[in-house]
């Protein structure tokens, strides 16, 4: 007869000395492992260190004065938006929501470059992965000629320093072909 083995493992998310922590605790017939590891950051995180990383770069504009300054100086503008799309609603809030066209599944920030062009980017930490609305809607969203690029990044550094980089490629594709 072969003896089946059990084993259960449970992962709690806390807060150690102030760093959040990740800790797996794993049971089987051979014992208890408990194992602490650093927590991943969470993704809004990382997409506010890339939004304060594109509000400081000068190509930037938050009003039409800013857009005419940059034209003035020769540099294209570009502006952003983001949600909170993935966060928790309430069922009210939900449909509320629902009703006024908030899609499930939506990029976290858009780009509004200059000729009508947009650009949708995706953060995902080191564990991320894709929710079910997003392997449908981004597919949606490329097929209508707006292809979302996923960035997996770690640390808010690389996040602000990888979205610097494509904005300053897709400024300078968008600057070419004017």
């Amino acid at each position: 007869m072969k003896k089946t083995t059990t084993q259960k493992t449970t992962v709690q998310t806390t807060r150690i000395a102030g760093a959040k922590v990740r800790i797996v605790t794993t049971t089987s017939a051979a014992g208890t492992s408990v194992k602490v590891k650093a927590a991943p950051l969470e993704e809004w995180v990382l997409q506010a260190a890339a939004v304060r990383a594109l509000k400081a770069m000068p190509e930037y504009a938050d009003d039409v004065r800013k857009v005419e300054a940059n034209t003035k100086a020769g540099r294209v503008s570009f502006t952003i938006a983001g949600d909170m799309n993935g966060d928790y609603r309430s069922k009210r809030a939900a449909v509320k929501a629902k009703a006024t066209g908030i899609a499930a599944g939506d990029p976290d920030l858009r780009l509004y470059l200059p000729n009508g062009t947009l650009r949708l980017i995706e953060y995902k930490n080191a564990e991320g992965t894709f929710t079910a609305s997003q392997r449908i809607r981004h597919p949606l969203l490329a097929a209508l000629g707006h292809p979302v690029v996923t960035l997996k990044v770690s640390t808010e550094q690389e996040a602000a320093g990888r979205t610097v980089a494509l904005v300053m490629e897709w400024l300078a594709t968008t600057a070419a072909a004017a």
